[in-house]
């Protein structure tokens, strides 16, 4: 059974984890990650068979993720709460292999070829989806567009399998619904290039490989055509993470231009009338408070960008955008995400934007893990 203590032979029987949170705030929900590495001295070589035990012994629900598709569990991953400068420590063991049932899993995405090809993706308290290739041939409602959309939730029930097999989810059937039309817009959190004083995006995804998916995180990649920017040819893959009891996903777009560009990312929000926009530019971030379509109420949105790469904010057509610079890998690695506000989540716009500078400041000052030895 799960949270069994066998030792492995030729490795201790229990490792030490030692987690500290430098910033002076509570951080409930931290995804904790130890690298295979980490846990070597354990003498177990497959992550899904090692259990974490906080100070209590209480067994915490961990996840053996693979990053590289290569079939391998190269990280192990569990959550745990913090208090204001708070230092936890854990412990690691090699049992049987975890065993999940349904209701431990708080993330969960997939392809969903009945839908034109969406790939939409979920944890405990938001949902999202981007469009595939087949939408932009679709006969009934044909969109080209790598925009992101959002499924507001007022459950923490995983509704994707059961909101598509209904196909009744434009209206709030009790747990929320789709109130919100992306279209050519980003929507919540799409990017594309910058140059020439316009954004060049690519359009609807034609590949997708599922990295991890669940309990605790939903991992993914999308493949995109190349698409031109200012005459030049770029091809994009976009890894997709959303870790459980977060409202913020991460995105990471990996460009490679047929020849050496200087590169600058523009992460969008739909623009709306009536919304409200506040930014921080020594965090890097901005939010945005609108009212929703639909008379379904209002919601509150975020982009958080590296601070040191950021370059300013400008508006397009559609879109509210944040500028950022790449590095030399031309990686954008950025995040966005949005909380509805029938959802119970956050009491008001002003709570939300606590929550985006928490989050923004834990970027920059994670939790700090080690594993000491003897």
């Amino acid at each position: 059974m799960p949270g069994e203590k066998t030792a492995v032979s030729g490795g201790k029987k229990s490792v030490k984890i030692v987690a500290l949170n430098r910033l002076q705030f509570d951080r409930p929900g931290q995804t904790i990650e130890l690298s295979a590495m980490d846990l070597a001295e354990l003498g177990e070589k497959d992550l899904t068979r090692v259990h974490v035990r906080d100070e209590d012994g209480r067994e915490l629900l961990s996840q053996a993720v693979d990053t590289d598709g290569d079939y391998t569990p190269e990280q192990l991953i569990f959550q745990a709460d913090f208090t204001a400068g708070e230092t936890r420590n854990f412990t690691a063991v090699a049992g049987n292999r975890w065993v999940y049932n349904k209701e431990q899993f708080r993330a969960y995405g997939r392809f969903v070829r009945e839908r034109c090809d969406d790939f939409c993706w979920e944890n405990d308290r938001v949902a999202y989806r981007i469009y595939g290739k087949a939408l932009e041939t679709c006969v009934l409602y044909p969109l080209t567009s790598s925009t992101v959309d959002i499924w507001s939730k007022r459950t923490t029930r995983l509704v994707i399998n059961d909101w598509y097999m209904v196909d009744n989810y434009h209206g709030d059937t009790g747990e929320g619904g789709d109130f919100y039309s992306a279209g050519l817009s980003r929507g919540c959190g799409g990017n594309g290039l910058w140059a020439k004083d316009r954004l060049w995006v690519s359009k609807n995804f034609v590949n997708s490989y599922p990295l991890a998916n669940g309990p605790v995180r939903v991992l993914f990649e999308l493949t995109y055509e190349p698409f031109e920017v200012d005459g030049v040819k770029v091809s994009e893959i976009k890894r997709i993470s959303l870790d459980a009891g977060h409202n913020l996903v991460h995105y990471q777009s990996i460009y490679r231009p047929e020849k050496q560009l200087s590169l600058v990312t523009g992460i969008g929000l739909k623009k709306v009338q009536g919304e409200n926009l506040n930014i921080n530019e020594e965090q890097g971030w901005l939010t945005k408070w609108e009212p929703m379509e639909m008379n379904a109420g209002n919601q509150g949105l975020a982009v958080i960008v590296n601070p040191g790469l950021y370059e300013k904010q400008v508006e397009d057509q559609y879109n509210i955008l944040m500028l950022a610079r790449l590095p030399e890998d031309n990686t954008a690695s950025y995040w966005a995400g949005f909380y509805w506000d029938r959802s119970g989540q956050f009491p008001d716009y002003g709570s939300w934007k606590i929550y985006v500078d928490h989050f923004a400041q834990g970027l920059m000052s994670p939790i700090e893990v080690s594993v000491p030895g003897e």
